[in-house]
């Protein structure tokens, strides 16, 4: 293993930087455990200027959220000519937002819920969908902003201008069905041999639905890995994350969440996002199931390096359709 000089990108101003923090200081503590010279960036709008100046023979890219998964700073290192880790720009711009995602693999034959864009003062006037049905940002991870609308529940009906949800912060939201059943995630590590998937989790919120808190938390979620389910829906959503990753063209690592309708067999099934840059914390789930297929968390973090020195910017194969 040649050392490097390689720098991580960590923090930013999005609201995920204290996950982005977390996940960026374990790499660079991982790098530094395997001999590579580690400069450590907590991102700010002086960004470009530190990077010229650190002169980095890497950028290890632990951002989360916008600017830094979106396309937005793999723009600036593209320009810069500087070498990074995780997706290029292309996959970012598609894989953040959820409608072009759907736009990009339903047509590749990928199962999501079908759903549409609504003004936030929309919602205010009616329901877009039936309920229960699920309102989202757009451009969020991590479950951010998510709102899920029930006829039991206690925003109104129809939704209260006062009640707490993304319609008082985004002006666009999409509406799509909610999907009964559970939660499912399969993470997909590339590789200079091509990309695997490596299993299979079930997440078990202890209490209500596994929102932003639920996967940050320690103690408030349970991850069943293997999940117990049936070898069918096993295969099935190793498959679909799999293919999920390579029609969008991801790099390093990508983490494709699912909602299982267990009472409809494998056409419960539903992806619901893509992550082109999942967490590095220790309650991440990339790194856990990794460690359940035998590789450490410093072996993660070389392999990820190892295919971005080895490797050109991917970019999506699949071209746009209608939502």
């Amino acid at each position: 293993m040649t050392a490097l000089h390689i720098a991580v990108l960590m923090g930013g101003w999005s609201a995920e930087r204290a996950v982005s923090l977390s996940s960026g200081n374990g790499v660079a503590d991982a790098l530094e455990s395997l001999g590579h010279r580690v400069t450590r960036i907590d991102m700010g709008r002086d960004v470009a200027a530190r990077l010229a100046a650190t002169a980095p023979d890497l950028v290890f890219n632990a951002l989360h959220g916008t600017p830094g998964e979106d396309g937005s700073v793999q723009g600036m290192m593209d320009l810069m000519g500087v070498r990074y880790t995780h997706s290029g720009l292309a996959t970012s711009v598609i894989a953040i937002d959820k409608v072009l995602t759907k736009q990009v693999l339903v047509p590749a034959g990928v199962p999501m819920p079908g759903g549409r864009i609504v003004t936030s003062a929309e919602v205010h006037e009616g329901d877009p969908l039936p309920r229960p049905y699920v309102l989202k940002p757009v451009n969020e991870g991590s479950s951010v902003g998510v709102a899920i609308v029930t006829d039991a529940g206690n925003y109104g009906n129809p939704i209260a201008r006062d009640a707490t949800g993304p319609w008082q912060e985004f002006d666009e939201l999409l509406a799509e069905p909610y999907v009964r059943g559970r939660e499912l995630t399969t993470a997909v590590l590339g590789g200079v041999d091509g990309p695997r998937a490596l299993g299979v989790t079930e997440l078990r919120p202890k209490s209500g639905w596994y929102d932003y808190d639920a996967k940050y938390t320690d103690g408030m979620t349970e991850h069943v890995f293997p999940a117990e389910i049936p070898d069918e829906i096993t295969q099935a959503c190793m498959a679909l994350a799999l293919q999920a990753h390579r029609v969008l063209g991801c790099r390093g690592t990508s983490r494709s969440d699912f909602r299982w309708d267990d009472e409809r067999g494998v056409d419960g099934l539903f992806l619901l996002e893509v992550n082109t840059q999942p967490g590095m914390t220790p309650l991440s789930l990339v790194p856990e199931q990794a460690r359940h297929t035998g590789m450490s968390y410093p072996a993660l973090v070389q392999a990820i390096v190892d295919e971005a020195m080895a490797g050109s910017v991917a970019g999506p194969t699949a071209g746009a359709a209608p939502l």
